[in-house]
């Protein structure tokens, strides 16, 4: 939730060591955000593996997403690629919790 709220309330602050704060990016954050804070709200309401496999899915599209951002504009890249970093490791994370919630 704090990862949400912070893409959601501050995106400049995020965006500058990566790249320009620019109207889209600093929208495309917020909408990031939310979706992070909606997840984390589900993920709060029903903890059971499945919901953390599910969740671990979706910030595994976000890297692939960022990735091909990356890939499609020369522009973007470093953000995107810091991006996906951060994607990755929420995905890695949120399946470990995942199986290891199946496991127990």
């Amino acid at each position: 939730m704090a990862w949400g709220s912070l893409l959601l309330l501050a995106p400049g602050a995020l965006l500058r060591p990566v790249g320009p704060p620019t109207p889209t990016a600093v929208a495309t954050l917020r909408v990031l955000g939310a979706r992070h804070l909606a997840q984390a709200a589900l993920t709060l309401r029903w903890p059971a593996s499945g919901v953390l496999v599910a969740g671990a899915a979706v910030d595994g599209l976000h890297t692939l997403t960022a990735l091909g951002l990356a890939a499609a504009d020369r522009r973007q890249r470093h953000a995107a690629l810091a991006d996906a970093a951060v994607a990755a490791v929420w995905a890695v994370l949120g399946a470990t919790t995942g199986r290891h919630e199946e496991d127990s």
